[in-house]
């Protein structure tokens, strides 16, 4: 059976829509599990001058991308808030393939960024599904932290690497946030169903 992983994704710009350049960044948690439990991974990276969608499309590369880069094929759950990311993964880039990235009513926004999404995609059997939000889902909160800080401080971070994301829930439940949640039950529960071939719903 191929390995499981969930990753959770959010991404920034910050001014979003005005015009010139506007700073943003993208963010990720990567968990799989592992002998020794669920091993997570933080990365984030950020662009000078782009878009909430060129972030998220970048962002959803780059993960799958870290997933793929020994050559091992996944089963692999993308989890973000971003509609455009989502739907644009199930219902638009395969209709626009079919027709040789065309779409009826003009260009296709962000093409080459899309083409390398669904590059990166082809190596893992993936699933996308979206999540409201802020909407007070840990995760979810935890890596919109990661984008913004990426597109504030405009830093990546070269990589997977070792996550925080433990650390900052223990400090948010020290201030009664979060209070009951196990993030290890949470992503178990998202494994099995992986595991058992279940359809992910396109919409919360």
């Amino acid at each position: 059976m191929s390995r499981i992983a969930v990753v959770h994704l959010d991404e920034s710009c910050l001014g979003n829509g005005r015009e010139g350049e506007n700073p943003g960044g993208y963010g990720g948690l990567i968990e799989a599990r592992t002998r020794s439990g669920i091993q997570r991974r933080d990365y984030y990276g950020h662009s000078a001058g782009t878009t909430n969608n060129r972030m998220a499309l970048i962002g959803a590369t780059a993960a799958l991308q870290l997933l793929g880069a020994k050559g091992a094929r996944m089963r692999v759950l993308m989890v973000s808030d971003s509609q455009y990311l989502v739907k644009g993964t199930r219902l638009w880039a395969p209709s626009w393939e079919k027709r040789g990235w065309k779409k009826s009513g003009g260009p296709i926004e962000n093409l080459g960024l899309w083409q390398e999404l669904v590059v990166a995609a082809r190596r893992h059997d993936v699933q996308w599904t979206w999540l409201h939000g802020h909407a007070g889902h840990p995760k979810n909160e935890y890596v919109d932290s990661l984008a913004v800080t990426a597109a504030k401080e405009q830093k990546s971070s070269g990589g997977a690497v070792e996550s925080n994301f433990l650390e900052w829930l223990s400090a948010k439940q020290a201030k009664k946030k979060f209070l009951g949640y196990n993030p290890d039950a949470e992503s178990e529960a998202l494994e099995r169903r992986l595991a058992a071939g279940e359809e992910f719903p396109l919409a919360g």
